[in-house]
């Protein structure tokens, strides 16, 4: 009888390490699963902000390049001016353009003042570089008319040339900025 007693308490004992055994394990794999669900929530939500920081970005670049574009769309109206034959007529189409342009470095200062809050820096930077640039164009614009000194057009003409070489900078660092994100994302 002392033989069955041991078995039976051996078996009890047996019992409760296996059920010990299994609520030990049934907790690890709660803990592991509710961490990985939490990693899973977390990585989802991260993706989700860059792709929105993405997207506001790439809206805002795009607002620039508009803006950029559209101040161009005056400035390549010098084309007309050079076709032009009298002064007048010169001195008329300069006056429009220098029209023109005040409104579009006004829509360029805003969307610089957006791609400043998106960022980063670099393109931000870039993006006052455009500004700078088109602003500098204006009083150089200004001069022109009523003068035909060679020297003004080539001040007019070089900072064009800047004006498109910082364009052409901020949207190679654009490009940059939301291709590190789709790597990332």
């Amino acid at each position: 009888m002392a033989d069955s007693s041991i078995m039976a308490n051996s078996g009890l004992w047996v019992g409760i390490l296996t059920a010990l055994t299994a609520l030990g394990a049934s907790y690890i794999t709660a803990r592991a699963t509710s961490r990985a669900a939490l990693a899973q929530a977390r990585t989802t939500t991260t993706a989700q902000a860059l792709r929105e920081q993405r997207d506001r970005r790439r809206s805002t670049y795009r607002e620039m390049m508009d803006c950029a574009h559209a101040f161009n769309e005056v400035t390549w109206q010098i084309d007309d001016v050079d076709a032009a034959r009298d002064r007048e007529t010169k001195d008329r189409l300069l006056a429009r353009m220098y029209e023109g342009i005040g409104p579009a470095i006004g829509n360029m200062n805003k969307a610089t003042h957006e791609v400043r809050l998106d960022g980063p820096a670099e393109v931000s930077a870039a993006a006052e570089q455009v500004r700078q640039m088109a602003r500098r164009l204006q009083p150089l614009l200004k001069a022109l008319i009523g003068d035909d000194t060679p020297e003004r057009r080539l001040d007019y003409d070089a900072a064009y040339r800047d004006f498109r070489g910082t364009y052409i900078t901020f949207v190679g660092l654009a490009q940059q900025a939301l291709e590190v994100r789709d790597e990332e994302g």
